[in-house]
């Protein structure tokens, strides 16, 4: 019998393999998951103030770059559901996350404001979908916790079609000496506390992953918040 699930007319498999030469380190992503289910009930207060301050407005900015034209867009890393207001009209999005706890917070939200969304528990490094399928991924602030940037950011090119477009708001390691080392000083105590890695080099883990950079964008002073557009090539990934 054929337990496969659907998303959207989208077969959700089982099993897809990873890609080839990476494989998934169990041990740190349980970690990460933990960590999310354990700051999930707090989790938007704590970033209360700076949503408001910005990240609302990158967000808009982010979901205005994506096609509206019926396209089928994958978000990555939904978190508590932050991105739902911002979703254009017309788009058919596939949201997944690592944290269930987060994710309960995703669902409440999306009946709250009635918005029509698929929402998996899912790793973004293990995407349980076939090869080219959606238009678009989209992640905010995501990379910073996935344990294997490189293999999540592999899954989000396999996953699309060719020439399809991956639109990231990241923040990363800060390009200067003194405030760089600071960082990589500073990250092993933020992860254990909050879950994100603040040093990571997310603009060139893009580029090692395979996709083309299409645009980069600094929107803070010290590049510490990008904007990231890239695509996929003109051949499919498989996995």
């Amino acid at each position: 019998m054929d337990e496969n699930k659907t998303h959207r007319g989208i077969v959700v498999e089982d099993r897809v393999p990873a890609n080839a030469g990476l494989t998934v380190d169990d041990k740190a992503t349980i970690r990460t998951k933990s960590r999310y289910n354990r700051i999930a009930p707090v989790y938007d207060w704590m970033e209360a103030i700076v949503e408001r301050s910005a990240f609302r407005r990158w967000r808009e900015m982010l979901w205005a770059q994506v096609d509206v034209d019926g396209n089928r867009v994958m978000e990555v890393g939904a978190g508590t559901g932050k991105n739902l207001p911002h979703y254009p009209r017309g788009v058919q999005v596939t949201a997944v996350d690592l944290s269930d706890r987060m994710l309960e917070r995703a669902r409440r939200r999306a009946r709250e404001l009635d918005i029509a969304v698929d929402l998996s528990l899912m790793d973004a490094q293990r995407l349980a979908f076939p090869d080219a399928v959606f238009d678009a991924a989209v992640a905010t602030f995501v990379f910073c916790s996935v344990p294997d940037p490189v293999l999540g950011l592999r899954e989000l090119a396999r996953v699309l079609r060719p020439g399809g477009r991956v639109i990231l708001l990241e923040h990363v390691r800060v390009n200067k000496p003194v405030i760089s080392k600071v960082m990589d000083l500073l990250d092993p105590l933020v992860v254990r506390l909050m879950g994100p890695h603040i040093n990571r080099r997310t603009v060139e883990n893009v580029k090692k992953a395979g996709l083309e950079i299409e645009r980069v964008e600094e929107l803070t002073s010290g590049g510490l918040v990008k904007f990231i557009i890239a695509r996929t090539g003109h051949e499919p990934i498989g996995g």
